[in-house]
């Protein structure tokens, strides 16, 4: 699966089409510790840099939206306060054992159905059903996110949990074992999509 972008809807379903501006745009990754150093509150932040992907927003008929995005696994960056040489090791450690980049090296979303309700003239909310493929599994996601559209740009913000385990991947520990990441990992997205001239 090397691409989720979505496909351009027609003119009927009234969408607009808009292509994800990852440098305006947030996407992090946390995890939770377990180990010894669990009770020092070491719960690493792993922000997402390299991304891209498309928007078909139709606020008439949110069941015509659509969205799919991919992401470049090795684009993950450690956001925390530590020490270089944790810093490597813990790079290291997510890149050859965690995600495995060189084998799966991208990680994609697309999704299948989306429904939600207007809350406000310039808020909605909505459910995202689609296809999480990460470290070469493939399962069902669902996101709930607030959608927020503009003249120009779509905003669209929330958070969802997975587990490493549902992707086969193995939960590994850095600093000799003194820091263990539990298998629940939260994800925070707020990403600004802008409108196709």
């Amino acid at each position: 699966m090397s691409s989720a972008i979505g496909v351009k809807m027609s003119p009927e379903t009234s969408a607009m089409h808009y292509t994800i501006d990852p440098a305006s745009s947030r996407f992090t990754v946390r995890a939770f510790a377990a180990g010894l150093l669990s009770g020092l509150g070491h719960n690493p932040v792993i922000a997402i840099r390299d991304f891209s992907g498309e928007v078909n927003f139709a606020p008439d008929d949110l069941t015509k939206s659509s969205v799919g995005m991919t992401i470049q696994a090795g684009s993950f960056e450690v956001q925390n306060d530590v020490s270089e040489k944790d810093l490597r090791e813990i790079i290291r450690t997510m890149n050859d054992q965690v995600l495995e980049v060189k084998r799966f090296p991208e990680i994609a979303f697309e999704s299948r159905q989306v429904s939600g309700m207007k809350l406000g003239e310039w808020l909605y909310v909505v459910k995202i059903e689609g296809d999480l493929f990460l470290h070469g599994v493939t399962r069902s996601q669902i996101l709930s996110a607030n959608v927020a559209p503009a003249d120009d740009k779509l905003r669209a913000y929330g958070e969802f949990s997975i587990k490493q385990s549902d992707f086969k991947i193995r939960l590994v520990s850095v600093a000799g074992g003194a820091l263990k990441v539990k298998d629940e990992l939260k994800l925070s997205f707020d990403i600004i999509a802008k409108k196709d001239s």
